[in-house]
């Protein structure tokens, strides 16, 4: 049954290494980052769904000499299917030894890396790219400098990618520069050319096409030809993996009673883990990839037959090939093109997924075209002989066991009948794929054209649905056979779709099911509609009948201007900034410190600091009950089960600690394990300590808690119970926001009122691409040292110690980088790192824990949930006289940041003048996990009801919201009234001038008629256009710097804040140069390569507080200047004596004279200015597909007042980064709970952040230098979260573009035409279904009704 080999041999980054007993299920990424030096590749989801852990896996065919490569999920990717393979991980492509590749430097050189955590997948995708285009020799050689990558190509290559931080534009630049049609003066801020200057490929790190990095080493090459041409077959560990070389082998193994059914595992590349999770260790796997029949492709005349272990894209490459070029073939790969991620589809066997659609009822786009096309397969299974089925009747089918082979899938050719269409669509959050389908359908017809009418006789026709929430997709039969003999028209479309009703039905429990069913209608309505003749009546667009094609979410060609999809319109940019020399370094747009390293992947974070000896790994068990006594804990017996060591409870706490978890401080405590009640779903109760991570996040998955709710009472679980129960937590009244005027009065003075308004805003998720995590090394005399990925060390330590029972001197809190934070390393970070400290100090042995995604999404918390009710009085002329608002924030279990949201929430509400305000909030104590601060907490969401508030009163007057917006916008002497000192001074007020410069001037004015003009021109898709303004006051906070000047010269500097990816090391570094450059003939510029800025820790620089809103950047760098102050007074009359000095003697003669060369400051703000208020203001143009509520941002232009910017690439990174986070949470990102209130949206199956193909078709920024006040440090301003605010100009964009759908549709079909059609509450998020809603469910039908009417008048 094959060659037996001792352990699995592989070449790493060109280094041979050999897995001695290593695991059975061993993945390569786990191999990898504990087996080898190489930490670039990261665990990111462990779904194959973020990028972070993208390798290239390369094979060599002895035979044929021919080494293939090509990028993989190295998460996904078992190590004992590698054997005698290559694969080249991040440094293995360029690193600080061997030099960079181009493709690292031109990431840091495009400022396309930020917390740099997703920079090595990044880095791999790319030139990964650039391989597979440039070894397409049959294309004409690129100009010198570029690969023959498009830039279409270029902005797919990274659509498997997901990045927090970037907003993906400036990534997309940095591929786009290696692509030859690309115009490189387009491309935006750089550090190769300066902003305005003349733009050349010689500028550019050189690369060359011919220069390609060698992926297979020659001493593997002659492993394999020494062993006969084929690779070894491996088998790891104790006889764990079979390798097959025939069916008939596959079936003897079954035979010889090695195994039974529950405890192998049969792959062919196990992709299919990332979707179903493995719930144990598996010890024997049977890889049946090396059985050739199962990869053989035949061609002939009457279609093609492909292997079923033929890869997902492979199976594209010959669907596109040229022997089988045919319009059917084409469309069917440019479908699968959209199923998963390329580094998936790499691997992914297409035959695997139709066996998961048929066994796991997965919802497959792969099997409805299949089934469409006609498709049949061929099976065997153990005795049998082989049998050809149609695909609809292997779906329909009882799920088949391991025992049955699926061998082939035979796709007919249908080129050589005529009169054939054939269309395939698919409605997902995302246009490139990398999304599961809400529905996907596709439908081939014959037909003939009428000579008399135009439309089609539909001969035969074969209609396929899936994932609406059926077992697996299925054929509309009914509808098929009415359709069969009938000619095109809206009667008989209406009939069919009214057939359709009945046959999509959607399973209990499946989420939206009306819409699902709505947009199965949609399908067949664009289908069919395009077989007919005069459809439409709207003659100024000829593309406005929808014509199917295959979309990724159900867009169709329907432009005025243009015939292009707009989910396909190429993504440009354009940044306006002013630089300025006065304190240079400080404000050069400089590259990010460290850029390289994070994308060639030798950055630590700490998850890649080696193991100690004797290291323990630790994962939580949580509840799933919201409220319940917690009686025990048993492991189920498993494979899994045998792997604990311990489990580390609240019993475990020493004696005179406390079970406290996380403390804001002054606002209360969270318990660390659950005590013996579970309060909420997702709490704590104990850590499973094991010998890897593996097997501990395996172990958990084995726990079976018993619970009891006697004596206890119902949960509460919405801010209604709540509400009903009177559970509140207090705000403190110095986070109180006051009221403001006499609302009565001011009531009374309205013309107009609106009593009832209300608007309801979801949470949302952090997703950090690095999970929470800490590393516990106890020490010496109840000493520990924990690192950890924290916001907020100095608070982490308090934790810890007071858990522990130690003094606080004890504890060690060391932070370098995190990878990704947004708020949510901060109190929860400390869970982690006190849960480790915990184990650690209880077993005498380091403990680590790196949360796995879906622990991670369960626990963290994210957005508060609110709901808002409000009543507001108005002018005639659209002034507003009052405002109430009555707020209810769902806070969690316990009260962490939330009494400060209040505060935080009516600040960015007050960007508008009010008249008198009057407030109600409540901040409702619930079982659920504690919400905590999110990116721009409170902000964000009160600035959304500021302006759902404006737009439901511009409806009332059915005037332009800007018109509302620009009215009640303040002065100066409101803003004071409003504000008070966080006004500033009238000199610094922009916001009226920025709203004015975006609004009013004749660009948006011919925009907006332009919208008037499409809408008015297309029926199935509308655009909108909204300008929103935004203020967000800021809070300076004291911050310690510490300056220490070596004797070689070179410079190391400590602050309090952490690197989160904000750029705080870069513009700290700068301000050092700057600060110390009084002593240097070029003002400084020569000592930014002396400048090292060293990790946070805790006992080296007390006080550190938090790496939170905004403004650690400036304050830190105030604090570093006050040191740099200090030295340069000490060193002066030494410069001075001594005359022109180099740097580095200054240095030497001043320790030769014994000056102290360090320093430690700690920089306290101004008590008369300690908040400032940011402005800024954007314009978003949506276009909305009415049929499936799918929406595409064509252009977004953001101004901010980034004030006189210490870095302006920084500051322009943290706008678009904030932006388009901010577009994820008011368009598409549900974070959604079960009834108990237990997240279920919990990884990137179900969780959708923006994709590079989800941010602005046109993306422009401008960053504004305002008036300068001495008070802000060297006139700087916030950066990090203000902008996030604005992303709700792209909600207000879909609202206009609804309410242009629900107009169109008003009077259509018995519509009413009423006040609710301009007038409707939009809440947060829209996804797709809410804005399809939105637009009318029925709107198909409708339509459909009223044409047939108008017709047979």
């Amino acid at each position: 049954m094959g060659d037996e080999a001792a352990a699995v041999v592989v070449a790493v980054n060109g280094e041979r290494y050999k897995a001695v007993g290593a695991d059975p299920s061993m993945t390569l990424l786990e191999f990898l980052r504990t087996r080898t030096p190489f930490r670039g590749p990261k665990l990111g989801c462990g779904e194959g769904g973020c990028g972070a852990c993208a390798v290239v896996v390369s094979k060599y065919d002895a035979a044929a000499d021919e080494v293939t490569a090509f990028p993989a999920s190295s998460c996904l990717t078992l190590l004992g299917s590698l054997h005698h393979c290559a694969v080249t991980t991040s440094e293995g492509i360029g690193n600080s030894r061997d030099g960079f590749h181009p493709v690292q430097r031109r990431l840091a050189g495009f400022h396309a890396s930020q917390c740099g955590f997703c920079s090595p997948g990044m880095c791999v995708s790319i030139f990964s790219a650039l391989a597979n285009a440039d070894n397409k020799a049959s294309t004409s050689p690129p100009p010198p400098g570029f690969s023959r990558l498009t830039a279409a190509d270029a902005e797919r290559a990274v659509s498997g990618n997901l990045c927090r931080c970037t907003g993906y534009r400036p990534i997309l630049d940095a591929c786009k520069s290696f692509a030859a049609d690309v115009d490189l003066e387009d491309l935006g801020l750089n550090s190769f050319w300066k902003k305005g200057g003349r733009a050349d490929v010689t500028k550019l790190p050189a690369y060359s096409c011919t220069a390609a990095v060698a992926t297979f080493p020659e001493f593997l090459k002659s492993e394999i030809r020494s062993s006969g041409g084929a690779p070894a077959v491996a088998v790891t560990g104790d006889g764990g993996w079979f390798h097959p070389r025939s069916i008939e082998e596959f079936h003897r193994l079954f035979d010889c009673n090695l195994f039974d059914e529950m405890s192998v595992r049969i792959v062919a590349s196990n992709t299919g883990s990332g979707v179903y999770k493995d719930q144990d260790l598996h010890d024997k796997y049977i890889n049946i990839s090396r059985i050739p029949e199962l990869s053989a492709i035949n061609r002939s005349s009457n279609g093609v037959e492909i292997g079923a272990a033929v890869s997902i894209s492979k199976a594209i490459e010959i669907l596109l090939s040229d022997d089988g070029d045919t319009v059917v073939f084409r469309k069917i790969a440019d479908h699968l093109g959209k199923v998963a991620s390329p580094f998936v589809r790499n691997t992914a066997t297409i035959g695997g997924n139709i066996i998961m659609a048929q066994r796991m009822s997965f919802p497959s786009d792969i099997a409805t075209v299949l089934l469409a096309a006609g498709s049949t397969v061929t099976i065997q299974q153990v005795a049998s002989k082989r049998m050809c089925l149609t695909l609809e009747e292997f779906l329909k089918q009882p799920p088949c066991d391991s025992r049955t082979l699926l061998i082939s899938i035979s796709i007919p050719n249908w080129d050589s009948d005529d009169g054939i269409t054939f269309e395939t669509f698919r409605a997902a959050p995302r246009p490139f794929g990398n999304a599961v389908s809400y529905v996907n359908s596709a439908f081939l017809a014959k037909s003939s054209v009428d000579a008399a009418s135009g439309s089609h006789l539909i001969e035969d026709v074969c209609l396929a649905f899936g994932a609406f929430g059926s077992e697996h997709a299925i054929r509309a039969s009914k509808v098929e056979e009415f359709l069969k003999g009938k000619l095109v028209s809206a009667p008989v479309i209406l009939e069919a779709v009214r057939l359709l009703k009945g046959v999509i039905s959607p399973a209990q429990g499946t989420t939206h099911p009306e819409y699902r069913v709505s947009l199965a209608i949609s399908y067949l309505f664009r289908f069919l509609s395009s077989l007919a003749n005069g459809l439409d009546d709207k003659p100024a667009n000829a593309n406005n009948v929808p014509n199917g094609s295959c979309t990724t979410n159900g867009t169709t060609n329907g432009s005025a201007e243009s015939t292009v999809n707009s989910s396909d319109l190429s993504i440009k940019s354009r940044q306006e900034m002013v630089f300025s020399d006065e304190y240079k370094p400080v404000g050069k747009p400089i590259k990010k410190v460290g850029a390289e390293l994070q994308a060639s992947g030798e950055a630590v974070y700490v998850d890649d600091i080696p193991a100690p000896k004797d290291c323990l790994y630790g994962a939580f068990i949580y509840s799933t009950h919201p409220h319940a006594h917690i009686k025990g804990v048993k492991f189920r017996s498993s494979l899994a089960s045998q792997k604990v060591i311990t489990l580390i409870t609240a019993k475990d706490i020493p004696t005179g600690g406390e079970n406290v978890g996380s403390c804001f401080p002054m606002l209360g405590d969270e318990a660390l394990f659950a005590d013996p009640v579970a309060e909420f779903a997702g709490q704590n109760i104990g850590v499973v300590i094991a010998e890897t991570q593996k097997y501990a996040h395996m172990a958990a998955k084995q726990a079976v808690i018993e619970y009891s709710t006697e004596n206890l009472q119902p949960p509460i679980l919405t801010v209604e119970d709540a509400v009903q129960h009177n559970s509140y937590f207090q705000v403190p009244p110095f986070l109180a926001p006051k009221p403001i005027g006499d609302f009565n009065q001011a009531m009374s003075e309205a013309d107009h009122k609106i009593i009832d308004g209300e608007v309801k805003l979801g949470s949302q998720y952090y997703f950090y691409m690095e999970t929470q995590t800490a590393l516990a090394i106890p020490d010496e005399d109840n000493c520990i040292i924990v690192y950890c990925s924290a916001q907020m060390p100095e608070v982490t330590q308090d934790i810890v110690a007071r858990c522990l029972g130690v003094p606080f001197h004890n504890v060690r809190i060391i932070t370098r980088r995190v990878g990704g934070g947004f708020g949510g390393k901060a109190m929860k970070a400390t869970h982690v790192a006190t849960a480790c400290a915990v184990a650690a100090f209880k077993l005498r042995r380091p403990v680590r824990m790196y949360l796995d995604r879906k622990t991670d999404m369960i626990m963290a918390g994210g957005r508060h949930p609110m709901k808002a009710k409000y009543s507001v009085g108005f002018k005639s002329d659209g002034k507003i006289t009052a405002l109430h608002l009555d707020l209810k924030i769902n806070a969690g279990i316990s009260p962490e940041f939330s009494p400060a949201m209040p505060y935080a929430i009516v600040g960015a509400l007050k960007k508008y003048n009010w008249g008198a305000l009057a407030l109600d909030i409540k901040v409702c104590k619930t079982n659920v996990s504690s919400k905590s601060a999110m990116r721009a907490p409170g902000d964000a969401q009160g600035s959304f009801i500021a302006e759902a508030i404006v737009e439901q009163v511009a409806s009332a007057l059915a005037v332009a919201t800007n018109t509302i917006r620009r009215k009640n916008l303040h002065d100066f002497e409101s803003l004071k009234v409003f504000f008070g000192d966080s006004a500033g001074e009238a000199s610094t007020y922009s916001l009226v001038t920025i709203f004015d410069k975006l609004a009013s001037m004749p660009e948006y004015q011919r925009r907006a008629a332009m919208v008037e003009h499409f809408n008015g021109s297309n029926r199935w898709k509308k655009r909108g256009i909204s300008c929103v303004p935004i203020t967000y006051a800021v809070t300076l906070r004291p911050s310690p710097g510490k300056v220490s000047i070596l004797n070689d010269g070179s410079i190391a500097v400590e602050v309090g804040g952490v690197e989160i990816g904000q750029g705080l090391w870069t513009k700290v570094k700068q301000m050092t140069a700057f600060a110390l450059g009084q002593l240097c003939d070029d003002g400084g510029e020569g000592l930014l390569d002396k400048v090292r800025v060293i990790q946070a820790d805790t006992l080296s620089v007390i006080q550190g507080g938090w790496t939170a809103g905004s403004t650690t950047s400036e304050t830190s760098c105030e604090a570093v200047r006050k040191s740099c102050a200090a030295l340069v007074e000490r060193l002066k009359p030494i410069k001075e004596k001594a005359g022109t000095l180099p740097w580095k003697s200054l240095i030497a003669q001043a320790s030769m004279a014994s000056v102290k060369l360090t320093e430690h400051a700690y920089w306290t703000p101004d008590r008369t200015f300690t908040s400032y208020l940011n402005y800024g203001a954007a314009i978003s143009e949506v276009e909305v597909d009415v049929l499936t509520g799918a929406t595409t941002i064509l252009r977004s232009d953001l101004v901010y007042d980034c004030g006189q910017s210490l870095n302006p690439a920084v500051d322009l990174g943290q706008v678009e980064g904030a932006f388009v986070q901010g577009v994820g949470f008011f368009t598409n990102e549900e974070y959604a709970t079960n009834a108990d209130g237990l997240v279920i949206h919990d990884g990137t199956w179900t969780y959708k952040i923006p994709t590079v193909d989800t941010i602005p078709k046109q993306f422009n920024v401008e960053l504004i230098n305002t008036a300068r006040h001495h008070s802000r440090v060297l006139s700087s301003k916030a950066s990090g979260e203000p902008p996030l605010l604005l992303a709700s100009s792209v909600h207000c964009a879909m609202r206009e573009a609804i309410r242009a759908a629900r107009r169109e549709f008003a009077t259509v079909g018995g519509g009413t035409g009423g006040s609710e059609v301009t007038s409707f509450q939009m809440d947060v998020p829209a996804t797709m279904p809410v804005v399809k809603e939105l637009c009318g469910l029925d709107v198909v039908e409708r339509y459909l009704e009223s044409f047939s009417a108008t017709t047979t008048q």
